[in-house]
């Protein structure tokens, strides 16, 4: 199949690409979206990553950064393509895209699904403390993450310091076998098993109230919350007013630990790494 790749960052297109080319088919272009939504403004980690894909891009790629949907539907139909492959991508792509490949698109999702539905599902993963993961590749359709289900695989552990680098070394042999087997199925033409929407959750974009921490939640909600806002990156943290002053929460521990000690709803926690904050604007 001649196929396009659609992704968020330069190890995924790799990877999609491997997999692609193992399997015996050949990607063509690939496709980075270069803001959060169609017709805006491109943000300056888009133009950061899309300078290093540049670097990398494989000989005679093409690398397509749209500012439409409409027109990657256009630019798209030039290709003749079999089939995208999506992971990642920040728009909802409309029926013009999904329509363009001759076996439609398909697209991986690190959830169990119907479970955590939407753009944040490892995020959320970590909010609630699940102790592991799984991916799923599925059909696309014109809703977020509810097409029928190709192929998926759970089991993938999140441990309590989880990291994007550490959780990508265990997504990505796992995405290697899942879109494998996704594939296989596409050239065969199973049409894939349809969700259940009983079981369904949605994973959205995270408050932006949670960004402060309240007290009066569980020790392990507390913890939890740190760890999703440190699985973002290190200009991230909550806020939280410890003994009238401000702090940035960057690590906490459910044990004792050298730090300072807070109580919450059901026992206390150890904040063992901080920095100074500004009291937040909703706490004014």
């Amino acid at each position: 199949m001649r196929v396009a790749l659609a992704t968020f960052g330069i190890d995924e297109f790799a990877a999609l690409h491997a997999t692609c080319v193992a399997a015996g088919h050949e990607p063509v272009a690939y496709v980075y979206c270069r803001s959060m939504k169609p017709k805006s403004w491109t943000d300056a980690h888009a133009v950061t990553v899309a300078g290093r894909l540049l670097e990398v891009l494989p000989p005679g790629m093409d690398l397509l950064l749209p500012g439409t949907a409409e027109g990657l539907a256009d630019t798209l139909g030039g290709y003749r393509l079999d089939l995208l492959v999506v992971y990642g991508f920040n728009w909802k792509l409309p029926a013009s895209v999904l329509r363009t490949p001759g076996y439609g698109v398909i697209n991986v999702h690190s959830s169990l699904l119907p479970k955590y539905r939407g753009p944040a599902p490892v995020l959320w993963a970590i909010r609630n403390g699940d102790a592991e993961i799984g991916l799923t590749v599925h059909r696309m359709d014109e809703q977020f993450d509810t097409g029928p289900i190709l192929a998926q695989r759970g089991g993938i552990p999140l441990d309590d310091d989880v990291t994007p680098p550490r959780l990508w070394q265990r997504l990505r042999p796992i995405l290697d076998e899942v879109l494998t087997i996704a594939l296989d199925q596409v050239t065969k033409g199973f049409p894939g098993v349809p969700q259940d929407d009983a079981d369904a959750s949605y994973a959205g974009f995270v408050e932006p109230e949670f960004s402060a921490v309240d007290w009066s939640r569980t020790a392990a909600q507390v913890h939890n919350q740190v760890r999703m806002f440190r699985f973002m990156g290190p200009d991230h943290a909550p806020v939280a007013e410890v003994g009238g002053r401000w702090l940035k929460v960057l690590r906490t521990r459910l044990e004792p630990a050298d730090g300072i000690r807070v109580e919450c709803a059901d026992g206390p926690i150890w904040i063992v790494e901080s920095a100074p904050a500004q009291r937040p604007a909703i706490h004014r």
